[in-house]
């Protein structure tokens, strides 16, 4: 008997030895994989009961836990209570006021405030699909996004957003709201006067159990033919959504601290969604501020904040701070170097970063505190959600197909892409079923089957990590937004002093993402004026989406050639557009070979 314990002792500890030594992260892997597990089966039981929807979640939360601080807003804490309450009125002054229904939508352009969940939920609440829109676009842009997503009415904060256009919009039909008691436009309906009449009980209507696949938001991301696209959003992603922060580690006493804006899924699906699954609490501020960000996370008791790579970027230059309670971090896009200098001056906080995509449901967390990785391809992960890397042309960055017309798996560099199922569906863009299309991938691996495309590629190391590698196509990532470089091409096209233009993302050391290059060939007598071209950038394109570099060239090179010489190879004749502060709409350019280490300055490099 003694004999075959020991055998089996041995066995046991040979066995821990091979694991550790081959598979570090078994133990890791298979935990993250009970954890999701677990929170399917929370999402189940929920979903028997009646509870399906990411607004049906609200509303239970609201019962449970009436009195809990759900949003603190600079001076203002509403319950859960509060914001069902408020939301209720917001519903009922929409449905009287406006005439709003099941199935009308509605774009809602507004700031970070406690009135934009409380307007989405009363919304919601109608069985509308409301449209986020980003609230840095200019006119043209937004006159394409409520166009293409078909929205009935807008519902807005401030009606500066809109002054450009608001003629043109009330003579296409389209309804303007304000969130505010009085309006300077009598074609602007207000809504703040009408909530002190409106009922707090949620409104009867008369719409269907709203089924899983169904439309639930429109989300805008940047688009190839130049405009943005509005992804459709399903019901069973925004409620998948709801579990990021469980996930991460988050708990329903956690205070998570969120500066990112409400209009991205990240902020208003993963956390606003992550906090009302766990019942914590979300401090919500309006824009994010690094010198503030300390002293909030003190003042408030923040446990948790969620990031992107720029936010801890300017974090690591501010003074160090040890007085907060913060101990974990969820986002995406930070730097390995970034990483590392975070966590050495700002204490144990544990970082969690992930990867998603608005369009699909596949995503990534990385759950071991192995700093750089996205996350992890293991066999665990792979039963919770598949996906696979593809070989794919260098230059063209399409799958590389065999004789039988079928992609090639890789283990290492590859094309991300994911099988379209009911927990990872893809129900297009409003308005474009050819891009729709595009996105998809059929035939992949065998007849029939269908992939979704994500346009990024990954790096697979031989642990089984998953590094972010880039985005392929005709978008790139900078300051946290997705720049599409077919809508920077058009908008400078118009200037009559330009013959040609070509933009492309190249990668700048020290910063996140890829910043704009516009390469240009100047008209025949015509010299390059930085006044004019600020100005034209000015009232035509959001800050983000500004080029950073002009590179004058006598013909143009391929995209794809230029994108690869990268940010150092050659200054000759490059350029970048420094604001001149005495005036309010000047400029001028400044050659790059001259002031290389002034680029972080520019006002077109990073967002002050």
């Amino acid at each position: 008997m003694s004999w075959a314990i020991s055998t089996l002792a041995v066995g046991m500890v040979t066995l821990l030895l091979i694991q550790r030594k081959f598979y570090p992260c078994f133990w890791d892997d298979l935990m993250y994989y009970a954890r999701v597990r677990r929170v399917g089966s929370m999402m189940m039981a929920r979903m028997k009961r009646g509870v399906v929807t990411y607004l049906q979640c609200f509303e239970l939360q609201a019962r449970n836990i009436p009195e809990k601080a759900f949003i603190v807003f600079e001076e203002q804490t509403l319950t859960y209570r509060a914001v069902d309450a408020r939301s209720n009125r917001f519903a009922n002054a929409l449905k009287s006021h406006c005439g709003l229904k099941h199935g009308d939508i509605v774009a809602l352009l507004m700031n970070n405030e406690a009135d934009f969940i409380c307007v989405w939920f009363g919304l919601c609440k109608l069985g509308c699909e409301v449209a986020f829109l980003n609230f840095n676009i200019k006119s043209q842009s937004l006159r394409h996004c409520l166009h293409s997503c078909g929205a009935k009415a807008l519902v807005i904060d401030l009606i500066r957003c809109v002054d450009e256009v608001l003629l043109a919009l009330t003579d296409a039909g389209l309804e303007v709201w304000v969130a505010a008691e009085s309006s300077s436009h009598q074609s602007v309906g207000t809504l703040l006067d009408k909530l002190e009449s409106a009922s707090p009980d949620k409104p009867e209507t008369d719409g269907p159990q709203p089924n899983l696949m169904n439309n639930f938001l429109f989300i805008f991301t940047s688009g190839t033919t130049g405009l943005p696209k509005a992804a459709r959003i399903s019901h069973i992603k925004a409620v998948m959504c709801m579990a990021f922060l469980r996930l991460c580690g988050a708990r329903a006493c956690d205070r998570v601290y969120l500066t990112l804006p409400l209009y991205h899924m990240s902020a208003s699906l993963l956390c606003i969604g992550g906090c009302i699954e766990l019942g914590a609490t979300c401090v919500l501020k309006r824009k994010f501020s690094a010198s503030q960000f300390w002293k909030d996370c003190v003042k408030y008791d923040i446990t948790m904040f969620q990031y992107i790579g720029e936010l801890c970027r300017y974090l690591v230059n501010q003074p160090k701070e040890v007085a907060h309670k913060v101990r974990l971090a969820a986002g995406s896009g930070l730097r390995a170097d970034v990483w590392k200098e975070f966590l050495r001056r700002f204490g144990k906080i544990q970082i969690r970063e992930a990867y998603g995509l608005t369009e699909a449901s596949i995503g990534f967390v990385n759950y071991t505190d192995e700093i750089g990785p996205i996350g992890r391809a293991s066999y665990f992960n792979k039963l919770n959600l598949p996906f696979e890397f593809l070989k794919c042309d260098p230059h063209t960055y399409e799958p590389i197909r065999t004789d039988t017309g079928h992609c090639i798996k890789v283990r290492q560099a590859g094309l991300l892409v994911a099988p379209v199922m009911f927990t990872n569906p893809f129900l297009g863009y409003a308005g474009d079923k050819a891009m729709s299309e595009r996105k998809l991938l059929r035939d992949v691996f065998k007849c029939g089957d269908v992939y979704f495309n994500t346009g990024d590629l990954m790096l697979q190391d031989h642990r089984n990590f998953v590094y972010f590698k880039d985005r392929i196509g005709d978008t790139f990532r900078w300051k946290g937004e997705n720049v599409s470089t077919t809508e920077v091409s058009e908008v400078l096209g118009c200037l009559d002093l330009l013959l040609d233009v070509s933009v492309y993302g190249v990668t700048v050391p020290g910063y996140e993402g890829r910043a704009g290059m516009t390469a240009v060939v100047l008209k025949d007598g015509h010299g390059l004026d930085g006044e004019r071209l600020y100005s034209h950038l000015l009232h035509t394109l959001p800050p983000y989406a500004w080029p950073c570099f002009l590179r004058v060239q006598v013909r143009l090179l391929l995209i794809r050639q230029a994108r690869h010489t990268g940010f150092s190879k050659s200054f000759e004749n490059v350029f970048f557009l420094v604001k001149n502060y005495s005036t309010h709409d000047s400029a001028k350019t400044v050659p790059q070979s001259e002031n290389r280490n002034n680029c972080a300055k520019s006002p077109m490099m990073c967002s002050q």
